[in-house]
């Protein structure tokens, strides 16, 4: 089932609503560091916050950090945690819509209270079908980001899948960001723009590192992070919609397990494999491809740049964004012949 999350800004919450928000966040964040070292974690009620704590806290908050706790112990290393937000899940917290407007409620220290939320064209829709029932409901979370509260709410629902049989491969790079092929039509992203830009937020970080200036140099990265996923949005949305347009029903991809080290760029290798989030834009490109109800596949990229669609399989078949069968003369764009191979799997499918 696909999954999404619905980010809502709390409409103009009062300074005192603020304040019991944070005390919330305060009190579960402690309970969470100390049920972290409790011998019987496992085994953990409701009824252990008040060996915690005899001041009032909503039982759904307990019970939803103690399942919270429980998975994140076995890989958590600190012995604290920073922060733990207040989660409700669906039998606590509740989307209704009263006239034009949408609210959310949820248990507080104080009582349970509706809460107005801010919301966009896209999100009404998704808040309606909350309404209907006709998607699933996961655990809310409650958080505060730049002075301004929000509401995560984690959405599943079904979808029938297609039976269509067209499949589309997509290879993805450095000079083409993604080449995807599908019958004989193909789709290509240049990355030479992406490239311009990324050096420029290099170079001006570069700049304001010599002149000691460590907030602009963070403020830097988060805006090129921005503009990435930007960007990985709108790549993903124009593959799945070239898949639907082209009856696909499936979406194979290459496993990107050790990609940064299989992967060079002559000019710089280092710093443009690392700074461009190829996993990013392959968890875009498959949860609105399930959206879609389009199958989505890693596929094993062994050989997908030097195998002939003759079956000749040769390292020198491949000369920079030129692909030439030394056995049969195909000629062909590398990238575009890596989508076609990975579109077939040649190599099976990752385990």
């Amino acid at each position: 089932m696909p999954t999404i999350t619905l980010r809502l800004e709390l409409f103009k919450p009062t300074e005192a609503k603020q304040t019991m928000y944070r005390q919330m966040t305060a009190i579960n964040t402690e309970f969470a560091t100390w049920l972290l070292l409790h011998p019987e974690v496992n085994q953990a009620t409701s009824k252990i916050f008040k060996e915690f704590s005899s001041d009032p806290f909503p039982s759904a908050v307990v019970n939803q950090t103690i399942r919270e706790v429980k998975s994140q112990k076995k890989k958590q290393r600190a012995k604290t945690f920073r922060k733990m937000w207040c989660c409700f899940n669906n039998q606590n917290f509740k989307v209704e819509k009263s006239g034009d407007f949408y609210t959310v409620s949820f248990p507080t220290l104080e009582k349970r209270i509706g809460v107005p939320v801010v919301t966009r064209p896209f999100q009404q829709a998704w808040l309606e079908k909350i309404v209907q029932g006709s998607v699933k409901l996961g655990a809310a979370k409650l958080y505060q980001k730049k002075r301004k509260w929000y509401m995560a709410l984690p959405l599943t629902w079904e979808v029938e899948a297609t039976t269509k049989k067209k499949v589309m491969g997509i290879d993805l790079g450095l000079r083409y960001l993604a080449v995807s092929s599908v019958g004989t039509q193909s789709l290509f992203f240049k990355g030479s723009p992406c490239a311009f830009v990324r050096r420029f937020f290099f170079s001006r970080r570069r700049k304001l590192g010599k002149n000691k200036k460590l907030q602009a140099i963070r403020q830097s990265k988060n805006k090129e992070s921005r503009w990435m996923k930007n960007l990985n949005h709108q790549i993903s949305r124009q593959l799945v919609n070239f898949a639907i347009t082209h009856g696909v029903g499936t979406i194979r991809m290459e496993d990107l397990t050790d990609i940064r080290n299989r992967a060079q760029s002559k000019r710089e290798p280092g710093r443009s494999m690392h700074s461009w989030s190829f996993y990013q834009l392959k968890a875009f490109i498959r949860y609105k491809a399930e959206m879609a109800g389009i199958r989505f596949e890693e596929v094993n990229p062994e050989y997908t740049s030097q195998t002939c669609k003759c079956g000749h399989r040769e390292k020198r078949n491949r000369q920079g964004l030129r692909f030439q069968c030394k056995k049969c003369g195909y000629d062909c764009h590398a990238d575009l012949n890596g989508a076609i191979n990975i579109g077939k799997a040649i190599s099976g499918l990752a385990p």
